[in-house]
């Protein structure tokens, strides 16, 4: 809510403001994406390259930018800290700004800074945020405590209100493409947080020299002729989608052509499918309601369209989604049924290896491992016992706990959500993969036509 809020402010009163995120987050990125009116690029530690890191970060800097973590300061999964939220403010060389949950507390807020202080002294704790405060009373104690005890300036006070809420549900915050009052929430933050927060106390303490830099990562350039087109959905069930991979398609050659999967009677012409990940149970109504796109997906995709899907996507492609007591029809390009449950199936980073099988053309290069994640409260059931896998799961759970990636004419679609990062440069791989696909197309149809003259 504060990222929310800084963005929407700082950008209300004029500045260019560019939002990151720690992490593989969708949902969080698609409101610091709206609020700032820039796309949010994601920062993972533990899925890319220290110069990958930098080098987006730089690419993509502005006036002001913004950095939101995840979990706490000093949180992660290495013992060391090395791809906590520290790790990345020391790479970047940026302030931090520690956001205080304080309801109940007085006193005791001093030896907590003190600790983070203390922890990591080379860690730049630019200045706190109060939140979630009970009144004037206690934001008087607090503020007085903390100027006492400790260095640290506080720069803002933000008291409990519950308007400011986002809701909440069982895979995190309600994405910002499924709320009807997006924008207007939005707004209501940004005014609270400009009002309670010192905005020209944020800006100069958080002055930062310039970084060098970093080399891009290498992606190794697969053969490409001319321009390709790929029906993407985007629309209130599916919605995650990293910026860079979207980058990363076009680069390749793709033009992405949005297509909705609720309100279309048809797809749009393509020469390929994208659906990524979100959350198609919750509009599975509309969903098995639009038969007539969904009959013309599956047939594209038994008549050999490239497709690639990611969680949502896979789910949508099933026969069927059983959620809340009823069973929802869905496309039936995946001949298995998607059930949801209360707890995660699949949760975490995941290393993959790929299989002869997967689809997708290579260089002559040995098959590195995949780091990826996952996150899907559902579980495919019902495949066929021949069915066949692109990867082998060495680290997670993907569709039964030993493989991921199913492949089902040139449709592959995973649990996994894969980034266009390191060695995984899946994007160029997918547009390269889609104009082979129609060139055997075109030629087979060239055949067919002398043979018929």
């Amino acid at each position: 809510m504060v990222s929310i809020g800084l963005c929407a402010a700082l950008k209300a009163r004029g500045h260019v403001v560019q939002p990151f995120k720690k992490g593989p987050d969708y949902i969080d990125p698609m409101w610091l994406s709206q609020a700032a009116g820039q796309s949010c690029r994601n920062l993972d530690l533990y899925l890319m390259e220290r110069d990958e890191v930098v080098s987006i970060f730089s690419r993509h800097s502005a006036e002001v930018n913004l950095v939101e973590g995840n979990k706490g300061l000093y949180d992660g999964l290495a013992l060391d800290g090395s791809n906590s939220n520290a790790a990345l403010a020391k790479m970047l060389d940026l302030p931090v700004f520690l956001v205080i949950d304080a309801r109940g507390m007085t006193r005791g807020i001093a030896p907590l800074i003190l600790g983070y202080q203390a922890f990591d002294r080379d860690i730049n704790i630019a200045g706190v945020i109060l939140n979630n405060l009970g009144g004037s009373r206690h934001e008087a104690k607090l503020r007085a405590v903390i100027e006492h005890y400790t260095n640290v300036p506080v720069i803002g006070a933000i008291h409990h209100d519950e308007r400011l809420s986002i809701v909440e549900r069982h895979l995190g915050l309600m994405p910002s493409n499924e709320s009807h009052v997006a924008t207007a929430k939005i707004k209501q933050i940004g005014d609270a947080i400009a009002e309670q927060v010192d905005l020209d106390k944020l800006l100069e303490l958080s002055k930062i020299k310039q970084l060098s830099v970093a080399h891009k990562a290498e992606i190794i350039a697969l053969p490409c002729k001319g321009k390709i087109r790929i029906g993407i959905a985007r629309d209130r069930a599916f919605g995650f989608y990293y910026a860079d991979d979207l980058d990363a398609l076009e680069s390749a050659g793709a033009e992405l052509v949005p297509f909705d999967t609720l309100l279309d009677a048809n797809l749009p012409s393509v020469d390929a499918l994208y659906i990524g990940g979100g959350f198609p149970e919750t509009c599975a109504v509309e969903l098995e309601a639009n038969c007539t796109l969904r009959a013309d997906i599956r047939q594209k995709i038994e008549q050999g369209m490239p497709a690639y899907a990611e969680c949502g996507g896979l789910m949508y492609l099933s026969r069927s989604i059983e959620y809340q007591g009823r069973t929802f029809e869905m496309v039936g390009a995946i001949p298995g049924d998607v059930k949801m449950h209360e707890k995660p199936i699949g949760r975490g980073y995941v290393h993959l290896v790929e299989t002869e099988t997967h689809p997708w053309p290579r260089p002559n290069a040995p098959a590195k491992q995949i780091r990826a994640h996952e996150f899907h409260y559902s579980s495919l059931e019902n495949l066929p016992d021949d069915s066949r896998f692109a990867y082998h799961v060495e680290r997670g759970y993907g569709i039964d706990g030993e493989r991921d990636g199913l492949v089902l004419h040139n449709l592959l679609a995973s649990y996994t959500h894969l980034r266009t990062i390191g060695s995984c440069y899946w994007a160029t791989r997918f547009v390269a993969f889609i104009r082979r696909q129609r060139e055997l197309f075109n030629s087979e149809s060239l055949q067919s036509s002398e043979k018929i003259q």
